[in-house]
C-alpha cells in the first residue's frame, strides 16, 4: 500500500496536468454542444477557467491561511466546508462575468453554465482519480513484478 501512495513530485505534476487536460477537453466539447458554438471558442473559455482557478487557488489559500493565523482557528469540518464554499463563490464571482462576455449571454445563463461546471467537477474528480489509481496500481504492480 505504501508503494501505491508514495508518489514522486514528477508523478503528481503529471497527474495534475492529465486531470486538467482531460477535464478541459470534456468541458470544451460539452460547452460546444450545449451552446452550439465552435469547440475552439469553448476550449478557450475552458482553458481560461482552469488558469483562473489555479491562480485563485493560490491567492485564496494564502488569504485563508493568513486569516487562520490571525484568528487562530482550527480546520474542523465546518471550517473546511466554509473554505470550499468561499473558494467556489470567489471563483464564480470572477468567471460568471467572463463567461457572459465570452459567449455573449446573460449573467443568469453564465451563472447556470458555471454552476453546471462546478457540478461536473465533483463526479469527474471521483471518476478520474479512481481510473487513474486503477491503472497506476496495475502499472506499479507490473513494474514491481518485472524487477524481481
Amino acid at each position: 500500500m505504501e508503494t501505491v501512495l508514495n508518489k514522486t513530485l514528477k508523478e503528481r505534476v503529471f497527474h495534475s496536468i492529465l486531470f486538467e487536460v482531460v477535464a478541459n477537453v470534456l468541458i470544451a466539447l460539452m460547452l460546444a454542444a450545449i451552446l452550439a458554438v465552435p469547440v475552439t471558442q469553448s476550449a478557450v473559455l475552458a482553458a481560461l477557467s482552469a488558469v483562473t482557478a489555479m491562480l485563485w487557488n493560490v491567492i485564496f489559500n494564502r488569504l485563508f491561511d493568513a486569516v487562520q493565523i490571525r484568528m487562530g482557528f482550527r480546520r474542523s469540518l465546518p471550517v473546511r466546508i466554509l473554505h470550499a464554499v468561499l473558494f467556489e463563490a470567489g471563483l464564480l464571482a470572477v468567471l460568471i462575468p467572463v463567461t457572459a462576455w465570452w459567449f455573449t449571454v446573460s449573467l443568469l445563463k453564465a451563472f447556470m453554465l458555471q454552476i453546471a461546471l462546478v457540478a461536473f467537477f465533483l463526479p469527474y474528480t471521483v471518476v478520474f482519480n479512481y481510473v487513474y489509481d486503477f491503472f497506476r496500481f496495475h502499472w506499479v504492480c507490473r513494474s514491481r513484478g518485472a524487477e524481481r
